[in-house]
């Protein structure tokens, strides 16, 4: 692929970067390696997982063949133990927006992680930083009692949050529960508090596309696919290094992320292989249902749907991307209904 083109040769010239999310396994990765064969970009992932170092067969990262094709970011940046959050992601996808069109490329912010896409695109709340003790003292309360008390107990203090998430969601449960200790103020609070991010986007000079699935059951498929893959390529024994390292354990938020916990739970409790099967796959499926649902209360996207019994497709949505962002075509998808 030749990257010598100019800025003005691979956008319109109000795109400062282009966005493209879509619940987990919707075929996003596939779609930036094939419209990054069309047009010259650097890929920003928008992964709060592919951000650690050593998470590499659950996350499905990239692999070192695809990274040295396409110049990716945000990669192998933290160590499990230490926290990255959608401020340091904003902060740090803004920075590489200037520098990747400084190169004359487009950049390309591709991932499910929507809340970094919202803290980009729309700005922050001025939420208090997490806080180790705090959720220490949490997840033994959630030990001892279950997580679905701690969201009995968060209902009583804000039961705007509670009423939105379900009582299986440990981590924002704890997170609301963590804000209400810190602040004394219920975490939907915040949400009238909103700043400006210094890269918000304000112009629409980043456009969001949407890898949308039409056919629920075909992408629940497709994700059972995926585990089992994960499965075969070593998952399990992947999470035992991580087990052996002295410093982590099942509190980090690394280690929260979809796979890594059922099945550090799996060697936990001893569970057979085809628990952690079952287990995997349903929680992936709740994951794609609340980044679908967050997808749809982002303002602006434009929908790329997809028939998920025919992965191939959202690959094919390659050209006509490159197409608009060349200026040959009118711009793909359409807007939400």
């Amino acid at each position: 692929m030749d990257c010598s083109c100019v800025a003005a040769d691979i956008a319109p010239p109000t795109i400062q970067a282009l966005c493209l999310a879509g619940p987990t396994a919707s075929g996003k990765s596939a779609l930036a390696l094939a419209l990054a064969e069309r047009v010259p970009v650097e890929i920003i992932s928008v992964d709060s997982a592919l951000v650690y170092r050593g998470l590499d067969i659950g996350t499905a990262k990239p692999t070192p063949a695809e990274r040295a094709a396409v110049p990716h970011h945000l990669i192998d940046i933290r160590e499990p133990t230490e926290i990255y959050s959608a401020a340091d992601f904003a902060r740090d996808a803004t920075r590489l927006v200037t520098e990747i069109r400084a190169r004359g490329r487009l950049p390309l912010l591709v991932g499910g992680t929507l809340l970094y896409f919202k803290a980009l695109l729309e700005g922050l709340d001025e939420l208090p930083p997490a806080d180790a003790a705090v959720r220490r003292r949490l997840d033994e309360r959630a030990r001892q009692h279950g997580w679905p008390a701690l969201h009995a107990e968060l209902a009583r203090v804000d039961p705007q949050a509670a009423a939105r998430l379900p009582a299986t969601d440990s981590q924002r449960i704890q997170r609301a529960l963590e804000v209400w200790q810190l602040t004394g103020r219920p975490l939907s609070s915040f949400h009238t508090t909103k700043t400006r991010a210094a890269g918000a986007d304000q112009t629409g000079a980043m456009p969001l596309f949407s890898l949308e699935p039409t056919d629920r059951a075909a992408l629940q498929q497709r994700i059972a696919q995926r585990f089992d893959a994960m499965l075969a390529a070593g998952l399990l024994e992947e999470v035992e290094a991580l087990r052996a390292r002295s410093n982590l354990t099942p509190d980090l938020p690394a280690l929260r992320c979809v796979g890594y916990r059922q099945a550090w739970q799996a060697l936990d409790e001893g569970w057979p292989i085809a628990t952690l099967r079952e287990r995997g796959i349903i929680a992936t499926r709740q994951l794609a249902k609340r980044q679908l649902t967050w997808l749809r209360s982002l303002p602006g996207r434009r929908v790329l749907p997809t028939d998920d019994a025919h992965p191939a497709q959202a690959q094919a949505w390659a050209a006509p991307l490159a197409a608009w962002l060349q200026g040959r075509a009118s711009q793909p998808g359409h807007a939400p209904a």
